[in-house]
């Protein structure tokens, strides 16, 4: 399968900007209302992309009022981030088809993708592959998808995880601190996961302020996403130097730019 049109848009703005911002909005805390008051203010700092989705939400119907809200407000892609075969709407520009490859339960690792694949293929969605791991055990993405958490601190063993993804087929790593978590994950492990991988790596989770933001894209995360820290301080300000500082981050890396494949 070849990348769709929102991908090739992804690529496009990592090879021109080094690293892209995603910001993710959550049906479950927000109001359609107030999804796409956020996702244009987003887009009018900087971000490239609006996620939506969350751990536990389960409504279609909301998840569809507010995929239709966000839309008719913004001209960036719309992408799915699904919890669970609820989390589909068709009126989104695309969807992360991802593993959580830690998990401990089948349904989370392949049983909810084949349920939604038949949805997925009804609606047009561009699929976009992607292997999903979690790290810590505080967090409410490990407790829902009853992941084996990853210490943040080993990042041989992330690496494998990692490797794994790569080598099923999946173009994108997501490297989840979880949403609300206290600390990012450390600049270390993203840089053991970059030296080790080719395909993109997305970090999120515990990423609050531009130093953050800009010492996860240092170390070689191609996405930044942020979530809560949008939901929280409503500070168009913030965002925007968080944006800014993960572009800066990437023009600091030390290595040569990867070509594209």
């Amino acid at each position: 399968m070849k990348p769709g049109r929102v991908e090739r848009y992804i690529l496009e703005r990592i090879q021109s900007n080094g690293c892209v911002h995603m910001t993710l909005l959550d049906p479950e805390n927000l109001s359609a209302q107030e999804m796409a008051r956020y996702a244009k203010i987003c887009e009018g700092q900087g971000t490239d992309a609006i996620m939506v989705g969350g751990s536990i939400f389960q409504s279609q119907t909301v998840l569809d009022e507010a995929v239709k809200m966000v839309k008719e407000n913004v001209s960036i892609p719309v992408i799915l981030f699904p919890n669970n075969i609820n989390a589909i709407s068709r009126y989104a520009d695309a969807i992360w088809f991802m593993s959580l490859l830690n998990s401990t339960d089948w349904y989370y690792i392949v049983g909810a993708q084949m349920q939604g694949s038949f949805l997925v293929k009804k609606y047009g969605l561009e699929a976009i592959p992607m292997g999903y791991i979690v790290f810590g055990s505080d967090t409410t993405v490990s407790a829902v998808g009853r992941a084996l958490p990853l210490p943040v601190d080993k990042g041989e063993v992330a690496i494998g995880y990692a490797l794994a993804a790569q080598y099923l087929g999946m173009r994108f790593v997501y490297l989840e601190a979880g949403s609300g978590a206290k600390n990012h994950i450390p600049p270390e492990t993203i840089r053991a996961v970059r030296d080790a991988v080719d395909i993109k790596i997305v970090v999120g989770g515990g990423i609050s302020s531009p130093e953050d933001s800009q010492a996860v894209a240092r170390a070689g995360a191609d996405i930044v996403v942020t979530g809560t820290v949008v939901e929280r301080s409503k500070n168009a300000e913030l965002l925007s130097k968080i944006i800014r500082a993960a572009r800066e981050g990437a023009a600091l890396r030390a290595w040569p730019k990867r070509a594209e494949p």
